[in-house]
C-alpha cells in the first residue's frame, strides 16, 4: 500500500517533466518556424524592393484594399502606376509578382517553370493532375499524346457541328426573347460550349442543352471556381485538413462529386459505344482520332501508360477549359460588338456578303471574315478568358530592364493587365479593331489571350473557330445593344466573368 502511495508521486513527476521537455520542444520549433519565416520574408522584401508597389501590411498584405474596391479594377491603377511589373502580398511571406510587360512575359513564356503548386494544387481534387496541372516530362507525354486531337482535319467537320449547338442555342433566345428582350447570356452560352465540346470531343450522342444533368454540371463548375477563388485568398484554408474540417471543404467534396459524376457518365458512355460491333474497327481506321478516344486508345493499347485516374484527370481538364473559357469569350465578345454599334453592323454586313442567311457555314468561311476577326480579337484584348497564369520560377531571373527574381518566387502572368497597359496598349479602355488590322504592328507577345510558348493553349484553333461560328450566326439572326440598367462587372475567378451577369439586349432582325 505504502509502495503504491509513493509511486504516484514519482510518476505524476514523470509525466509533469515529460511535458516540460514536449513544451521546450515545440517552443524551439516554434521559434526556428519563426525564424524561417521572418528569413523568407526578408528575401522576398529584398526581391521586392526592386519593384515599386503600394504599401503592405506585415500580416495582411494588400488585402485591406482589395476589400475596399473590385479587385481587377485596383490592380489597372497598379499597371498604369507601377511599370512592367509589381509585388502583391496576400500575407505575412505569401507575395506574387504582378507581370503585364510584354518583354516581361517574352521572357518567362520562353522558359519552362512549372505551374505556380502553391494556388493550382487546390484545383487538383477537381480536374486532376491533367494537362493543365501536369510538369515536366509528364506534361510533355501528355501534350504529344493530345496533340494529334486538334490536327485541322479534325476540326474541320467539327465546325458543322459548332453551327448546329449555336443554332439550337439561337432557337432557344428566340422564343425568350418574346417575353423579355433583356438576357444574361452566359449561362446560355455555358450551355452551348458544352453541348459543343461533348459532341466534338467527347463522341456524345445527346444534346446537352435540353440535359437538365448538364445545369447541374455548369453549376457546379461554378460553384467549384468561386472555391477555388475564396481559398487561394484565405489563410486559414490553405492547410487541407483545417480546410476538410471548415464548411467550405465539405462543399468542395460534395461538388467535385457531382462534377465527377458528369465526366465518369461521359467516359462510360464512350465506352460502352466502342463495344459496340463495328464501331471500335471504326474508328482505329480514322487517321486523326477524337480527344477522348486517343486518351481511351492509349489506355487500351498500353495498359500503364495511362490508368484510370489520368484519364479522368484529362476529361475533366477538357471538359471544363474546352467549354468554359470559350463562352466567356463568346459572351464578352458579344458584350463588346453590342456596346458598339457601328462595328456590329460592319461584321453583320461581311458575315452576310459571305454566308446569306446561314444556313451553311463551313471551315473554309472562317478566313473569309477578317473584320469580325478583328473586333473578335479586339474584344479578345479587352476581356482575355484567362486573366492571369501562374508560375514558379525553377531558377533565377533577369528580366530585359535590369531587375530580377530569386528562385522560388511566384510570378502572375496577368494578361488582363497587360492587355490595358496604357504603355503597351494606347487609350487601352477604347474598343479599336483596327489595332488587329493586317498591317499593324505590335510586340510579340502583346496579345495573349491562349497565351505563348510551349505551354500555350492546346485548343485555341477549336476556341477561335467556335468563337467566329457563334458570333457569325448570332449577328445573322439578332441585333445586339446593350442593357444600360446591368453594366457587367469583371471579375477574375480562374476565367473572366461578370460579378452581376453578362445582359445583352436582343432583337430579332427580319
Amino acid at each position: 500500500m505504502t509502495e503504491s502511495v509513493l509511486s504516484t508521486p514519482r510518476s505524476l513527476g514523470s509525466i509533469s517533466g515529460l511535458l516540460q521537455v514536449v513544451s521546450l520542444l515545440s517552443l524551439v520549433l516554434l521559434l526556428l518556424k519563426a525564424a524561417q519565416l521572418y528569413l523568407k520574408r526578408q528575401r522576398l522584401l529584398k526581391a521586392a524592393q526592386q519593384f515599386p508597389s503600394p504599401p503592405s501590411h506585415w500580416f495582411y498584405g494588400h488585402s485591406r484594399e482589395f476589400k475596399k474596391e473590385q479587385e481587377l479594377q485596383l490592380t489597372l491603377k497598379w499597371v498604369k502606376k507601377f511599370p512592367c511589373a509589381c509585388p502583391r502580398w496576400l500575407w505575412g511571406t505569401n507575395v506574387i509578382f504582378l507581370l503585364y510587360d510584354p518583354d516581361y512575359m517574352k521572357v518567362i513564356l520562353g522558359r519552362s517553370d512549372p505551374k505556380a503548386d502553391e494556388a493550382y494544387k487546390f484545383l487538383a481534387p477537381w480536374i486532376g493532375y491533367g494537362l493543365l496541372l501536369l510538369n515536366g516530362q509528364p506534361w510533355f507525354e501528355h501534350r504529344r499524346m493530345l496533340t494529334p486531337a486538334f490536327h485541322y482535319d479534325i476540326l474541320k467537320p467539327y465546325v458543322g457541328t459548332m453551327a448546329d449547338s449555336v443554332q439550337m442555342m439561337l432557337d432557344k433566345w428566340e422564343g425568350l426573347i418574346s417575353q423579355n428582350p433583356h438576357l444574361e447570356i452566359f449561362e446560355h452560352i455555358s450551355l452551348m460550349t458544352l453541348d459543343t465540346i461533348m459532341k466534338c470531343a467527347f463522341s456524345y450522342q445527346g444534346s446537352v442543352q435540353t440535359d437538365r444533368h448538364s445545369k447541374f454540371y455548369i453549376q457546379a463548375i461554378e460553384d467549384l471556381k468561386n472555391l477555388f477563388f475564396s481559398r487561394v485568398r484565405n489563410v486559414f484554408h490553405q492547410n487541407d485538413i483545417i480546410y476538410r474540417l471548415a464548411p467550405e471543404g465539405c462543399r468542395n467534396v460534395h461538388v467535385c462529386q457531382l462534377a465527377h459524376e458528369h465526366t465518369d457518365r461521359v467516359i462510360r458512355l464512350r465506352k460502352a459505344q466502342l463495344q459496340k460491333e463495328g464501331e471500335l474497327e471504326k474508328v482505329r481506321q480514322k487517321r486523326h482520332l477524337d480527344f477522348l478516344d486517343i486518351l481511351l486508345f492509349s489506355r487500351m493499347e498500353n495498359g500503364s501508360s495511362l490508368s484510370d485516374k489520368d484519364l479522368r484527370a484529362e476529361v475533366d481538364t477538357f471538359m471544363f477549359e474546352g467549354h468554359d473559357t470559350t463562352a466567356s469569350g463568346i459572351s464578352w465578345i458579344l458584350y463588346a460588338l453590342a456596346s458598339h454599334p457601328e462595328h456590329q453592323q460592319r461584321c453583320r454586313e461581311e458575315i452576310q456578303s459571305l454566308l446569306g442567311d446561314g444556313a451553311s457555314i463551313t471551315w473554309d468561311h472562317l478566313d473569309q471574315m477578317p473584320y469580325t476577326t478583328m473586333c473578335i480579337k479586339e474584344a479578345l484584348r479587352l476581356y482575355p478568358p484567362i486573366p492571369g497564369i501562374g508560375r514558379e520560377l525553377s531558377k533565377p531571373i533577369t528580366f530585359p530592364d535590369g531587375r530580377s527574381l530569386p528562385k522560388g518566387a511566384i510570378v502572375v502572368l496577368f494578361l488582363y493587365g497587360l492587355h490595358h497597359n496604357p504603355k503597351v496598349w494606347p487609350n487601352p479602355e477604347v474598343f479599336d479593331p483596327f489595332r488587329f488590322a493586317p498591317y499593324a504592328t505590335r510586340h510579340s507577345h502583346a496579345f495573349l489571350p491562349f497565351s505563348a510558348g510551349s505551354r500555350n493553349c492546346i485548343g485555341k484553333q477549336f476556341a477561335m473557330n467556335e468563337m467566329k461560328v457563334a458570333v457569325a450566326l448570332t449577328l445573322l439572326r439578332f441585333e445586339l445593344a446593350p442593357d444600360p440598367s446591368r453594366v457587367p462587372v469583371p471579375s477574375s475567378q480562374i476565367v473572366l466573368k461578370s460579378q452581376n451577369g453578362i445582359y445583352v439586349s436582343l432583337k430579332k432582325l427580319p
